[in-house]
């Protein structure tokens, strides 16, 4: 009598090509589209201003051009960190802990690691030009740079093996941690003696310190990477409910294959 064997390996590899299929071009949606093109062109609005219309400062001449990336870069890297702390304590302290919530901070906080990253890359730039160094033991550097590994630590802990609830109960905890970090590296220029500036736009005395062109300029570089972290986080985060998918639909499909080989064994 013969038996026949289930061609599993065949069936989770079409299953496979079938899933992605399905999902292909998904991240992508009308309001996506529109929001992309507009962060396009406030870049380049950001290039003409930043780089051709925008005066050079006084005292820092071209070098004052890196601040209009420097600045935005470290806004970007604090919202989105700030992101990741409330979806973190959405996910920990609503009743349906959807994992949403989850994918959001996530992707909230792989951005603002690169935007962080970014921040440090154009200040080392600019101290170069400005202080002679690309590094000093200065504590906006200091805490900045620890700020940043933070949150390499919280993405490093969120590539841990177990379920997804278990990732994003992990993951949440933490991410509601390392946000208090962000007031330390904010005010450190107050609480320590430090070479960095202070704020030249938000600073308590309402006294801004730039020519009205350098202002805007500064203003549509604040926009335009804000609308380009939205852009990266919808994509983002959507990649990633795709990866969920993806994990789920191999473990059904390891379950199949047990469940085969466990019958082919109990008829032999």
């Amino acid at each position: 009598m013969s038996i026949t064997v289930p061609n599993v390996e065949g069936e989770q590899l079409h299953a496979r090509r079938a899933w992605m299929r399905q999902w292909r071009g998904v991240t992508s949606t009308a309001f996506s589209r529109v929001l992309g093109i507009v962060t396009l062109v406030g870049l380049a609005w950001l290039v003409i201003f930043g780089l051709v219309l925008s005066p050079e400062d006084e005292i820092q001449d071209s070098s004052v051009r890196i601040l209009y990336i420097h600045v935005p870069t470290a806004w970007v890297a604090y919202l989105a960190f700030g992101v990741t702390a409330l979806c973190s304590a959405m996910y920990l302290f609503r009743p349906a802990h959807s994992l949403t919530w989850d994918r959001i901070a996530g992707a909230s906080s792989e951005i603002g690691v690169m935007f962080m990253g970014l921040t440090l890359v154009t200040g080392a730039l600019w101290g170069r030009l400005t202080w002679g160094v690309f590094w000093a033991w200065d504590a906006r550097l200091t805490t900045t740079a620890f700020l940043f590994v933070t949150y390499i630590g919280y993405l490093a802990v969120r590539r841990l093996g177990g379920s997804h609830q278990a990732r994003a109960r992990r993951s949440a905890v933490l991410g509601l941690l390392a946000v208090l970090e962000i007031p330390l590296v904010h005010f450190s220029v107050r609480l320590w003696r430090s070479l960095h500036q202070e704020a030249s736009v938000a600073n308590p005395n309402g006294d801004v310190k730039l020519d009205g062109l350098m202002l805007f300029s500064l203003m549509v570089g604040l926009v335009s990477f804000t609308l380009l972290y939205a852009w990266l986080v919808l994509h983002r985060q959507r990649v990633m409910y795709l990866e969920d998918r993806y994990e789920d639909a191999d473990l059904d499909l390891a379950l199949a294959q047990r469940r085969a080989e466990n019958e082919e064994n109990s008829r032999g």
